[in-house]
């Protein structure tokens, strides 16, 4: 594993090899503790019992209790100027840069209050060296890449880390109304160019009101927390099997760096409620009968609210090329990448020469026919 960035925080208890004593890390292909010196598998149970939790949201935004703030583990934190990410790591490991944006601008973070605890976990199983394939393929395929580019991808720096989510479950029910518009037609006369009379069918609406509901439950809608992360690239790599969660477990973040959520509950649940809104009047719309509608007005009411902050694993490869640069994600467990990438100028040069040169051949054989 690299060294944890500034901006990260390592969440986790130790966890010694029973062979030489080093410290163990969670290994997403051997899907268990295994140790980076030696190459001892753990043989303790990392598998931890019980449910993930759902937090009634309603109790938790009035005040969260105590026992379900901080890392339960000793840890320390670094901020990215750059970025603004905020990363935990484990207090033996030195940061010398971001994860997310290589900055070298780190500085030590104190936390004013203790970070929620996080409920669940998906463990990394997608392995480092299948994701170093899986992105060669990917950059190959990127056809207005930078020839180099697609050559240096096979040394970029591939780092797994943990990004910090919120999910949502909310119960909803809806009273809509609008005006339903059902298509006619008409014949009507007109006179042409020629002043000839001529008839024509006019499609014309009849509009009349109409009303109903609808019950949706939302379950597990994600909302992301982190900085580090570019915003746009997530819904990517999404979905996340979220119905495989574990609890929360210290040795599944053993050796991997975890990003500490920025978006704090109730800015999360703002979104969150924002997007089951729009997606609950889409719903309602495509209840009301006819052709079109019109005036849609929706009435929600939202009950049986829960939360849990969720840490999800993601490989991550961060690179500079030329003034800019560029992010490219992985999930961590299915191995869906979304990414940014330089543009070739010589190759969107040649391709613009050449469309240019086929609509002139086409030109040319026109006019000779």
């Amino acid at each position: 594993m690299p060294d944890v960035p500034a901006n990260e925080t390592v969440a986790r208890e130790k966890f010694h090899c029973p062979a030489c004593g080093a410290d163990a890390q969670w290994n997403p292909a051997k899907k268990a503790l295994v140790c980076p010196f030696c190459g001892t598998v753990s043989p303790m149970d990392v598998s931890p019992t019980g449910e993930v939790k759902e937090n009634d949201l309603a109790e938790a935004l009035r005040a969260l209790p105590t026992d379900q703030r901080g890392w339960k583990a000793e840890k320390r934190a670094v901020k990215c100027q750059s970025c603004q990410a905020i990363t935990v790591f484990d207090p033996a490991r030195v940061a010398q840069r971001c994860e997310f944006c290589g900055s070298a601008q780190i500085v030590p973070y104190e936390e004013i209050k203790a970070p929620i605890s996080p409920q669940g976990l998906l463990p990394f199983t997608v392995a480092e060296t299948a994701v170093r394939e899986s992105l060669r393929a990917w950059y190959g395929s990127r056809w207005f890449a930078p020839n180099r580019l697609k050559h240096a991808a096979l040394t970029d720096t591939v780092r797994g880390l943990y990004l910090p989510y919120w999910t949502f479950d909310a119960q909803v029910h809806a009273d809509w109304q609008a005006e339903s518009g059902y298509y006619y037609y008409e014949t009507e006369s007109y006179r042409d160019a020629n002043g000839n009379l001529q008839t024509r069918e006019v499609q014309k609406i009849r509009w009349q009101p109409s009303a109903g509901e609808l019950d949706h439950f939302f379950d597990d809608e994600l909302i992301p927390a982190t900085r580090g992360a570019d915003p746009e690239l997530l819904p990517g790599i999404e979905p996340f099997p979220t119905k495989e969660l574990k609890p929360y477990a210290a040795s599944y973040v053993a050796g991997w760096p975890v990003e500490q959520y920025q978006i704090d509950l109730i800015a999360a649940a703002q979104a969150a409620r924002s997007r089951m809104e729009a997606k609950t009047r889409s719903m309602c719309a495509s209840q009301v009968p006819g052709d079109t509608h019109r005036n849609l007005q929706v009435q929600t009411d939202f009950s049986r609210q829960t939360f849990k902050h969720l840490l999800l694993p993601v490989w991550l490869v961060s690179f500079d090329y030329g003034p800019k640069s560029f992010q490219v994600l992985v999930n961590g467990v299915t191995g869906q990448i979304a990414g940014r990438y330089p543009k070739s100028a010589w190759k969107i040069f040649f391709l613009v020469l050449f469309i240019l040169g086929a609509i002139g051949i086409i030109a040319l054989i026109a006019s000779n026919r």
